[in-house]
């Protein structure tokens, strides 16, 4: 197996290596929407124009992380380091953020987006709450 090689015009061979992701905008957005969707096992990041239109995602299973270690505060922080990446590669300037779940990556994707230098303008909080709770069990029949 091994690496894979690429042979330029000039003969010299170079490796595939990872790099910081680039993305070639077609939309230019300067705002925008941050959801931030936290759960116990998963932290999911999307990214949105004002009027709800998806334009860039990314979850902790999609930055490398497996099992255990993708409900982590590390992880979340990781995934919104390269979203913030992205996102700058798009022109974006400014973010409201929309927080849902209870994970323990809620805080840290949102301080890893702005570790990049995006200004965020309001943070929400929609965490689904029940308001009447789950129903109980029916009494047995005998």
């Amino acid at each position: 197996m091994g690496k894979k090689r690429i042979v330029t015009t000039a003969g010299t061979e170079s490796t595939d290596a990872k790099k910081a992701p680039v993305v070639s905008a077609k939309k230019r957005v300067e705002s925008g929407i941050l959801h931030v969707q936290s759960t116990y096992n998963n932290t999911k990041v999307m990214l949105t124009d004002i009027k709800g239109n998806a334009l860039l995602w990314g979850s902790s299973g999609g930055a490398g992380f497996r099992g255990a270690k993708k409900g982590t505060p590390f992880a979340a922080a990781k995934v919104g380091e390269i979203l913030a990446l992205k996102a700058i590669g798009i022109g974006l300037k400014e973010v409201a953020v929309i927080v849902k779940g209870v994970g323990s990556g809620r805080e840290s994707a949102i301080r890893g987006f702005i570790s990049k230098g995006i200004i965020i303008t309001s943070i929400k909080d929609k965490t689904p709450i029940p308001f009447n709770g789950p129903q109980p069990k029916k009494p047995r029949r005998v």
